[in-house]
This record gives C-alpha cells, sequence and structure tokens, in this order.
C-alpha cells in the first residue's frame, strides 16, 4: 500500500507567508564536545632544581593552565601538545601537578613528580658507614612498588659484565647539559657514564682505562681469568671470563672526581698492572697527573717473601674490596685469586688530591695470606676517620710477647692514621679458621653508631663463613676472644656463612647469609644490644650462596623498603647455574611481606648474575649490575657481555 503523504501547510504570520513540512522536522546545532585534558607522563622522579619538559593534550581550543603545589613553569598556559619547562622546587617531597582546562576548569589532569635532595650515592653502600640506606628517597614506598605500577624501564649496554657496585651523581653538566648520572665499572677495564634517567639508555662518555690516554702501554689487555686462558688463580674462574675492575670505585664530589683500580697485563701476558685513576667524571679523563702505579715498588718490612720486605704482586693480588675515601685519603685493599699465593692483606691509601702514597700496611706481612674479602665490601669508617675491616685465613700471632707479633689472619681491626692497628678482635676459633678455610673476613664491616662522647663511641659488626656474628666496640674491640666469647659485647650465630654487608636502618640490622632467608635483626638502642638475638622477621625466599647484602630506601624513618639481589646463579664454573639476577623488594616493616620481585613478569627481567653484586636505589628507580646475555665465556662470545638493568616506576 502506498504511504500516505504528508501534506505540506503554510501559515500567515504577519505579512510573511511561512510553509513548512507536515512532518514538523528542524535541524538542531550539534552538543559542544565535552572537554577532555590529560597528561603524559603521569609520574615522574627529579632532584631538587631539576627540569622536566612535560605537555597536555586537550581537545580545548583555548589550551590550559598549569599548577602545582612548588615548583615553577617556563609558561602559565600553553596549547595543547605545546611544551612547557617545570622546574622542580628546592624542598623534596612528593608534589602534585596540574593542567587545567582554559574554558572549563572542572576539567583537569593531575602527575605526580616526587623530589629527592639526595646528593649522590658516591660509595659502596651509601656511605662510610656501610649501612646500605638511601633516606632520601620520595617516589619508592610500598604501596607503589607493585607489579602494576613497577617494573623494568630500560637497560644499558657494557662491554663487559659489571662487578662494581653502580654509583649515582645528580645535576652534573656533560657535553653542555645537565644530567643524572650513573657510573660503572667493568671487567674488560672500561669506565662508563650514564644518563641515570634516559630511556632508551644514553651512554654520556666511556673510557678505557688501559689506553695510552689513561697511562697504560700500547696493547694491554685485561687478565683473562678461567678454565681456558687463565692467568690468574688457579683455574677456577671466580671471575669470568676476565679481570679488570673489580672492586666498587668510589667518587669525591667536592673535586668532581671518580678513584678506581684497574688490572691489566701486556699482550704478551707476562707483566701485569694495576693502577689508581683519577677521573674527572664529566669527561672520564684523567686528574692530578694520574694514574698511579701499584707495583712491587711498594714493600712493606716483613719475611713473608723470604727477605726483609714483601712486594706488592699486581698478577697474583686481587682489588675485590670498594674503596674508601677517608679524611683526605683513597685507602684501597687486597685479597687473592682463589687463594693462589704469594698474597697478603694490603692497605695502601693514597692522597685524593695528588694520587701520592699516603700510607701503606701488610696485615700478615710475615705469613702469606691474610686477604681482604668482605664479599666485595669496602672498609668502613668511623666519626674519627677509624678505618674498619675484617681479613681472612692467615696466621695469628699479634698476641705474641716476641716477633714476629703483626700478623692479623682472621681479625676485625680498626686501623688508625692507615698505619696502625689501633683495635682489633680475633675470634678463639681463628686456628680452626685458618686451618679449614673458614674466614672470618667473607663477609663486611658496618658501623652501627657513632656517638659523640661517652665510653662507649663507635660500634661496629660483622661476621664471616662460621655464621658467627659479632658486635664489637671498635675503640676496645677485645682482643684474641676467649671460648666463652666474653670479649665482644655480643655473639650469636645466624644459621648460615656470612658473605655479604648489611643493612642499618631505624635500629633494624638486615642480612642474608648464603643459604638462609633475608633476615632482620632488632637492636636495643637504650642498651645497645641486639634483642632478641633471633630474627623479628625473615623472608620466604631462600638465597643461595653467596647471599645477598641488602639495601634500604626510605623516606626518612617512613616508607621503608628492603632490596636485595639473588644472585646465586652467577654463571661462573663454580657457581650453581647461569641465569637472570632476581631483584627482590620487602616491607622493612615485615620480609615477610615481598612487595616484589623481577621474576614475576618476564619482561622485568634482569641479565645474567653476578657474584657479590649490590643494587644501588635512588630518584625513584633502582640500577642492577649484570654480565648481559654473557653465560661465562668470552666477551666476544655473546652480543651483551654486560649491562645495567634499570627499575622504577612505570611512567603511566
Amino acid at each position: 500500500m502506498k504511504a500516505a503523504s504528508v501534506p505540506s501547510f503554510c501559515l500567515l504570520a504577519g505579512a510573511l507567508l511561512v510553509c513548512g513540512c507536515g512532518s514538523g522536522s528542524q535541524s538542531t546545532p550539534p552538543p559542544p564536545p565535552v572537554i577532555t585534558v590529560s597528561l603524559s607522563p603521569q609520574r615522574a622522579a627529579l632532584v631538587v632544581n631539576q627540569t622536566l619538559t612535560l605537555a597536555a593534550t586537550t581537545n580545548d581550543s583555548a589550551g590550559v593552565t598549569w599548577s602545582a603545589m612548588s615548583g615553577s613553569f617556563s609558561s602559565k598556559t600553553s596549547l595543547s601538545g605545546a611544551s612547557v619547562t617545570y622546574t622542580a622546587p628546592n624542598s623534596p617531597g612528593p608534589y602534585s601537578v596540574t593542567a587545567t582546562s582554559v574554558t572549563d576548569s572542572a576539567k583537569t589532569a593531575t602527575m605526580m613528580v616526587y623530589i629527592t635532595d639526595l646528593a649522590g650515592v658516591t660509595t659502596y653502600h651509601n656511605d662510610l658507614a656501610r649501612d646500605g640506606v638511601n633516606s632520601q628517597e620520595y617516589a619508592l614506598f610500598p604501596q607503589t612498588v607493585t607489579t602494576s605500577d613497577f617494573g623494568k624501564l630500560f637497560s644499558c649496554p657494557t662491554d663487559g659484565a659489571v662487578y662494581t657496585q653502580p654509583l649515582w651523581m645528580p645535576n652534573l653538566s656533560i657535553n653542555g647539559a645537565s644530567h643524572n648520572v650513573v657510573f660503572v665499572g667493568t671487567q674488560h677495564d672500561s669506565l662508563f657514564a650514564f644518563d641515570a634517567d634516559a630511556s632508551p639508555c644514553q651512554r654520556l662518555w666511556t673510557v678505557s682505562l688501559i689506553d695510552t690516554n689513561h697511562g697504560a702501554t700500547a696493547g694491554e689487555a685485561p687478565v683473562p681469568s678461567g678454565p681456558t686462558g687463565n692467568l690468574v688463580g688457579s683455574g677456577y674462574g671466580d671471575i669470568t671470563p676476565e679481570v679488570g675492575v673489580t672492586g666498587t670505585p668510589v667518587i669525591d664530589p667536592t673535586s668532581g672526581t671518580l678513584y678506581v683500580v684497574s688490572k691489566s697485563m701486556n699482550s704478551a701476558g707476562t707483566s701485569f698492572y694495576q693502577r689508581l685513576h683519577a677521573i674527572d667524571i664529566t669527561t672520564g679523563k684523567e686528574k692530578f697527573g694520574g694514574p698511579a702505579n701499584i707495583g712491587p715498588s711498594i714493600t712493606f718490612p716483613g719475611t713473608g717473601d723470604g727477605g726483609a720486605t714483601v712486594s706488592f704482586n699486581p698478577q697474583q693480588q686481587n682489588q675485590r674490596p670498594g674503596l674508601a675515601l677517608v679524611n683526605g685519603v683513597v685507602y684501597v685493599a687486597w685479597s687473592s685469586h682463589e687463594d693462589t699465593y704469594p698474597y697478603y692483606g694490603w692497605v695502601i691509601g693514597f692522597n685524593a688530591s695528588n694520587l701520592s702514597i699516603a700510607s701503606v700496611l701488610n696485615i700478615t706481612p710475615n705469613v702469606l695470606f691474610g686477604g681482604i674479602w668482605m664479599g666485595g665490601g669496602a672498609p668502613s669508617a668511623d666519626s674519627a676517620n677509624h678505618l674498619y675491616l675484617i681479613t681472612g685465613n692467615g696466621t695469628f700471632d699479634a698476641n705474641s710477647a716476641t716477633p714476629p707479633n703483626n700478623d692479623y689472619g682472621d681479625s676485625f681491626l680498626q686501623i688508625t692514621n692507615g698505619t696502625t692497628i689501633s683495635s682489633y678482635f680475633t675470634p678463639s676459633d681463628e686456628a680452626n679458621d685458618a686451618l679449614y678455610d673458614a674466614d672470618f673476613g667473607s663477609g663486611g664491616s658496618a658501623v652501627v653508631l657513632n656517638l659523640n662522647a661517652g665510653a662507649l663511641q663507635h660500634l661496629v659488626i660483622g661476621g664471616g663463613k662460621d655464621g658467627g656474628l659479632y658486635l664489637l666496640n671498635g675503640d676496645s674491640m677485645g682482643g684474641l676472644d676467649d671460648s666463652s666469647n666474653s670479649k665482644s659485647r655480643q655473639t650469636f650465630n645466624i644459621g648460615a656463612g656470612i658473605f655479604a654487608t648489611g643493612a642499618f636502618w631505624n635500629n633494624s640490622y638486615f642480612i642474608a647469609p648464603a643459604g638462609g632467608p633475608l633476615a632482620e635483626y632488632s637492636f636495643d638502642a637504650t642498651t645497645n644490644l641486639f634483642n632478641p638475638t633471633t630474627p623479628t622477621s625473615d623472608s620466604a625466599t631462600v638465597y643461595g650462596f653467596p647471599g645477598a647484602t641488602p639495601s634500604v630506601s626510605a623516606t626518612g624513618a617512613s616508607n621503608g623498603i628492603v632490596w636485595a639481589l639473588e644472585n646465586s646463579s652467577y654463571c661462573t664454573p663454580q657457581s650453581s647455574g647461569c641465569g637472570p639476577a632476581i631483584l627482590h623488594a620487602y616491607g622493612a616493616a615485615s620480609l615477610s611481606t615481598e612487595l616484589w620481585n623481577s621474576s614475576l613478569v618476564a619482561s622485568d627481567a634482569a641479565g645474567n648474575a653476578v657474584k657479590f653484586t649490590v643494587p644501588t636505589i635512588a630518584n625513584g628507580k633502582v640500577y642492577v649490575p649484570t654480565r648481559g646475555n654473557n653465560i661465562g665465556g668470552a666477551e666476544n662470545s655473546t652480543s651483551t657481555p654486560g649491562e645495567v638493568d634499570v627499575y622504577g616506576l612505570q611512567p603511566n
């Protein structure tokens, strides 16, 4: 049936005749668009006074206005997609930054900016106390370190395995621009400076420490180590596949100088070299007439070599511990490669201003051995500039009434002015330690307490392979202990061997022994003792050899997170296997609460593990040193022989 037509109509409106169709339809203008505003990134971490480029996306043709809890902008308004520069305030803390529609003030987008005043991570385990704490962290707290908010951001490739702890400095001017910078040394004898925040990774400079610009002779190379091509140790390959830079460097922020020791050999493998370099942190160039050669010309009175003095042997001595900068002197300590003698426990001080030798100490000059290992830890220092370290296997005769009586195997030492052992502690079972390779010095030392007055001014703590943890008065350490352990302030066993330096925060001591969990021990600041001597909390994860040296990030006394690297699959012939390092994060209030780890999401996997390495936490990020995808073979056998993996809050 044909549809009925709708008649048109006409109306007389005054003098006008208005006609229309019968349906009565009329066009109406579309509604105005709903204004939207968005920001990317939605979170960022900055240091005080650092700048950040921001842009808002909006369909408001008039653009947005900018506001912040604190800080300033290069322009108060901007159009969609146009950049503005935000300058962080000079006070740390979390701040909100907001972009608001000009047309509709109800439409906004807000991001969080976390500002730190951390002056730098310039030395092993954060400070001379070696307590492993960054208490100026404003971006990372237990609620944000989750798989949805936190993960791997980028990686920085290197030319060799990274055994050193990454060091971090803010707001350095390099090539005309300001950068936060992370520094690492490699076993290929190179030093790298990376932008600490840029993704993808931005290399700012890199230098070879064994080229002619850095004091080497033409053709020098890192020293091969391992089952094939071995020229150090006994062929076990504890450091694989080569030895170059092993000990963590130290930075003097006042002079802008990084001190690092390289190890190399000539092309024939017949001459070996160790050198202390003073490197300009903005250019990678040598300073102060460096490097300083560390060789056989350095001697110490002793009969270990069969004569009246012993000489430093650059081939046999392993520069494993981190460097320490104390009162204008750079202290460097050595152990051995796989207990291959002759070797000694050397501690040499160099004047930071000109690299001249300030002090020489050999802690076992008559008996060999006695290396300073400390799981890669650096000597610690107290407020009076005393140096503390723990020695490994070697004869102890310091309590002898007749010479020789200056050999300190398996002992905890206080050293004054780099030359004088002013106090010491030696476990009662030292002879068994030496006989059965149960090094007292397999773990690092940490200063727990610095007081300015009173009988007790400096407390130190450490332990070794037998699992015994010793709390000592640093100024009166007790000498040779007796069978009842009466010479120490406190002694207790943590159940497994110690190859790590503990972290100390909020009167809690955190440590992961080899084959045990990460454990927390409570310290009573009234009695200056641990109470109880059993863990107040521990992790579900058990850390295989060599355990872990934990670090703590916190905002003052709150928001504590304990970070630890699971490095048991470290890819050398004596390791349990070869696989990625695993970064763990725990709530410091209870280690039974694991917040996150890098094995939960495939894209968060780190490079292959390196024994004894330590993460660095700074400005909302965690820097993890690895051997990249190298599984222990030659550097050129792999596409990435080393890398630093960078974790942090996801930007969106």
